[in-house]
């Protein structure tokens, strides 16, 4: 089995796993989906994952008690990055924001316990409330790290403007931010912006909902298929889909799945990449993890510049009620 490696987190960061585990879709359950869940966390600490990130919002906080279960006599393997923030439905669809920093306080509380922990690595607002200063939201964590509540700042999916406001009140440590070969709006302003700052970047969807994993079908959706991003709707899907083509036959000449080319292409871009994988079953932890072991020709990168060039992948990544809370 692949080795773990291992990246800094920012400038003067923490030395974590160079992969980290997403905890988006962990549920509670019946007993065995719950001992499952515990398990898939256990075997991937044993495989050597350590970023764990999970928000208070996934499952309205049953993705934190079951990350607090598995970590359980085990916290000193764990980092533990947690957003908060958002008001969500019961599929983790953000469909409001709270950052006041009251409700800052109040939902680290509620994390810490649901976590079984007494301090969080890495805090960190979902998104920018547009109702709230933001360097109030910031100023809150910044008092949760001042108390020991929290270890580090981090945020997500803002501009290069407003990472560059929080930098101002306290240093960040790490921007979570879509980033793959189907989602690269970031490389123009954002990363340069993060790497002037020493601010670690954390990619997620970095499959951009399947499209790039070589699993879905070409032409149409699959039938009853909920994606939620309008780039996997109609004509948008027929195009992307056909593009991604070009991600299946490079993989199958390199004896990966695309998946993994997928995940291998995202860590190529720097070591201050550290990207997250959504694992929910144990056979998916090796898996995720030979990415790690997968290099790039100059022909293969030049190959994948072309046919992903920024904006070849079209269509919008939110649907326009949630683009107005990310970043762009």
């Amino acid at each position: 089995m692949t080795e773990m490696k291992f990246r800094q987190l920012g400038k003067g960061g923490p030395i974590v796993s160079a992969l980290g585990l997403g905890c988006i879709s962990f549920r509670m359950g019946d007993a065995q989906r719950e001992q499952d869940t515990v398990r898939t966390i256990q075997t991937a600490l044993d495989a050597g994952f350590s970023f764990l990130n999970t928000g208070d919002f996934y499952g309205s906080g049953q993705s934190e008690m079951l990350v607090g279960r598995a970590i359980r006599d085990r916290r000193d393997q764990a980092f533990l990055s947690v957003k908060f923030g958002a008001q969500a439905s019961h599929d983790s669809r953000i469909i409001g924001l709270d950052a006041r920093p009251k409700s800052v306080k109040n939902f680290a509380s509620y994390s810490l316990k649901r976590l079984g922990v007494d301090v969080i690595d890495l805090y960190q607002p979902c998104r920018a409330d547009p109702d709230v200063p933001y360097e109030d939201t910031i100023g809150a964590v910044a008092d949760l790290i001042q108390e020991g509540k929290v270890r580090y700042l981090g945020v997500s999916e803002v501009g290069a403007d407003m990472l560059r406001r929080a930098h101002a009140v306290h240093p960040v440590t790490a921007l979570e931010i879509e980033y793959s070969l189907a989602s690269r709006f970031i490389e123009s302003e954002i990363l340069p912006t993060a790497r002037e700052l020493g601010i670690g970047i954390v990619p997620y969807r970095v499959l951009a909902e399947g499209m790039l994993s070589g699993t879905l079908p070409q032409g149409v959706p699959p039938e009853g298929s909920k994606f939620l991003a309008p780039r996997m709707h109609g004509d948008n899907y027929t195009r992307n889909m056909a593009t991604a083509k070009a991600l299946e036959v490079m993989a199958a000449a390199k004896g990966y799945s695309p998946a993994q080319l997928a995940l291998a292409w995202v860590l190529s871009r720097g070591d201050d990449i550290v990207p997250l994988a959504g694992i929910n079953r144990v056979s998916r932890i090796s898996d995720n993890m030979m990415a790690l072991d997968i290099e790039f020709k100059a022909d293969e990168l030049a190959e994948l510049e072309r046919v992903f060039v920024p904006g070849a992948v079209v269509g919008l990544r939110y649907p326009e009620f949630v683009m107005k809370w990310a970043a762009h």
